[in-house]
Order: structure tokens, then C-alpha cells, then sequence
């Protein structure tokens, strides 16, 4: 793959950035959205009272190696280093799990923990582990791992939650909308561990090796964005609807397409900008906007419906510009 290489540059610090510098648009917005289903607040409030924050916590403790500089020494290392460009004074802790895939989590509700599988070790050089443990890192500062945590435990518990007063169709929309979140989340995280490593090709880097495995020798970067290009756009209406079932109760979006969408914010978004030092800080949180960021998410799902090349986003287009055309002439 091109530019396979580390970089040797050091990171900027990045004092007191929000993580609203890395949040895509849809990712708060469709935890607005989700507030507002009905029903949403009783399954909380009911899965709340399922959560036990200690037991996560000594289940990692007893049966993963906690990472510290006496453990995994160069992971924590890592770790220390993409916590310090991101500002973060006190990350998360971090284990490292007995799992030959290649990934992580952020599990927890209000102390969360980070867990690397140890195949991650195996098959990332240092920028690309870099990368991962600051996407995890991400996951935490923004608040994830509590709706994260959620979502693990409805999709292990849908087939033994029968009692809930809302039934099986309502159940799936809440699942639905908490997937829909949940894939949103990803690419917010995929922006934090690029801004951690200041190194956007370990970041594309390590979706290609989470879409083929670890050699790259191999794979060719413009080709594999290439894959993008055809997922989004190619086939017809039926692969149109395949793609929406295929989605509907996935976690991660395909590894193809968080490269091309994180390849677009690194080139046309705000990557640069930040690095340069401006970029949103923790001290304005207070007064950001609800309202605005459910404006900001709506913007960013208009845009990408009227850009993207799918059949049926296109036919629908088509559709609505003939409505559109045919009322202003009935106007006249």
C-alpha cells in the first residue's frame, strides 16, 4: 500500500480541544434523534438497572492484562502519547484481551474502560496502534461507551426481553436507531485516532488491514478507495435495498467506506484547520447548541443524499426534482 511508511514527525499538541472537533455531525444528531423515539427512555431506564460497572471492570481485571509501564510497556506508551496530543489528563484504563481479530472497545457507563484484542498487536505497526487506541480514546472523551454499552446488551438480550412493554417492532426501531448512532460514532472515532496520530495513511492504513488482514504489500490505497466508489454507486435497486438490510443492525459501517468518508474529511473538512490550531475547545461546551447540532446532523444527511451515487437515492432525486418541476409549472 503507498506511503507505508511511519512518519518521524512529531504530533501537535492539541490544548483543550472538544471532542466536538471530531464528532461527525450525524453522530450527535442521531443521539437527538434517538431521545425523541417513544419508548426510548423505558428501555434505558430498564437496561440501566441491568449494568453493572463493576463487574465489566473485574471481568477485564481477571481475565485480560491490564496495560501500564510495567505491562505492555509499548502500548502504553502509545497510549500515554495519543492521550497527550488529544489533551486528555486522565484516559481510560486499558487491557489487552486474549482475541486473534484485529480491534477494541470502549465499554462502561460512567467510568469506562478500553479494550485492544491482542491481534491488534500482531498485525499494526506503531502509527497504525497509535491509531486504534486513540479511536478507542475517542469513543471515551465523547461519551460513547454508555450508548455503546446499551446497544451490546439490547442486541445479547433481544430474544429474552419479551416483557417490555413495547414490543417486538418497537424493540427493533430503538436497535435500529442505536445502530444507526453506533456506525455514526465510528467515523467520529475514526477522526479522533487521525487527529491523535497526525498520520491520515496508518489511519487508512488500518481499515484496509480490518478489510483484508495484515499484509499489504500487496494492496494498492487508490484501488481500495476505489471499492468505495463502487459500493456506494454501483449495482441497481435491488442491491439499493440490500445495502439498507445489510446496514440495519451492523455496529461498524464496511471498512471500504469509513476510508473514503474519513479520506473526504481529511482533504475537504476541517483536518487541516485544526492541526493549525483552530479548532472548537472543551471551555465553549457549555455554550454549544442542541438545536444547532440537530441542524448541523440534518445538513450533513442532506448533503450526503444529494451526493451520493446509490440507485435508489438517485432515483428518488429524480423523482422529487420531476414533483418539484411539475408543481412550479402548474403555478404559472
Amino acid at each position: 500500500m503507498a506511503d507505508n511508511q511511519p512518519t518521524s514527525r512529531q504530533p501537535v499538541t492539541l490544548r483543550g480541544i472538544s471532542s466536538r472537533a471530531w464528532e461527525h455531525p450525524a453522530d450527535r444528531g442521531a443521539l437527538v434523534a434517538l431521545r425523541e423515539l417513544r419508548g426510548f427512555d423505558a428501555v434505558f431506564k430498564k437496561l440501566s438497572g441491568l449494568f453493572n460497572e463493576r463487574a465489566i471492570r473485574l471481568t477485564y481485571l481477571g481475565s485480560a492484562v491490564r496495560v501500564d509501564r510495567h505491562q505492555y510497556t509499548r502500548v502504553h506508551e502509545a497510549y500515554m502519547n495519543v492521550a497527550a496530543v488529544l489533551d486528555v489528563e486522565k484516559p481510560p484504563e486499558l487491557f489487552i484481551t486474549r482475541n486473534p481479530d484485529l480491534g477494541g472497545m470502549c465499554i462502561g457507563i460512567d467510568r469506562p474502560i478500553i479494550v485492544i484484542n491482542s491481534g491488534s498487536l500482531d498485525v499494526l505497526d506503531e502509527p497504525e496502534l497509535r491509531f486504534l487506541l486513540a479511536h478507542e480514546l475517542g469513543h471515551a472523551v465523547s461519551g460513547h461507551a454508555l450508548y455503546r454499552t446499551m446497544l451490546e446488551w439490547l442486541l445479547r438480550l433481544t430474544s429474552g426481553i419479551s416483557w417490555m412493554p413495547l414490543g417486538a417492532i418497537g424493540l427493533r426501531v430503538i436497535i435500529a436507531a442505536l445502530c444507526e448512532w453506533s456506525r455514526k460514532s465510528e467515523l467520529s472515532a475514526d477522526r479522533a485516532g487521525t487527529l491523535a496520530t497526525q498520520d491520515p495513511a496508518a489511519a487508512l492504513r488500518v481499515m484496509a488491514k480490518l478489510a483484508g488482514g495484515g499484509d499489504l504489500s500487496d494492496v494498492d490505497q487508490t484501488a481500495f478507495l476505489q471499492q468505495a466508489k463502487e459500493f456506494e454507486s454501483g449495482g441497481d435497486l435491488r442491491e439499493s435495498f440490500l445495502k439498507l438490510m445489510l446496514l440495519e443492525q451492523r455496529t461498524h459501517d464496511f471498512a471500504v467506506a469509513r476510508a473514503a468518508e474519513l479520506q473526504h474529511w481529511i482533504h475537504d473538512g476541517d483536518y487541516q484547520e485544526y492541526l493549525s490550531g483552530s479548532y472548537p475547545k472543551r471551555e465553549d461546551d457549555r455554550d454549544a447548541s442542541i438545536s444547532a447540532e440537530a441542524k448541523a446532523a440534518a445538513k450533513s444527511y442532506k448533503e450526503a443524499f444529494e451526493s451520493t451515487g446509490d440507485p435508489l437515492a438517485s432515483l428518488v432525486r429524480k423523482v422529487r426534482d420531476s414533483f418539484t418541476s411539475d408543481s412550479g409549472q402548474e403555478g404559472k
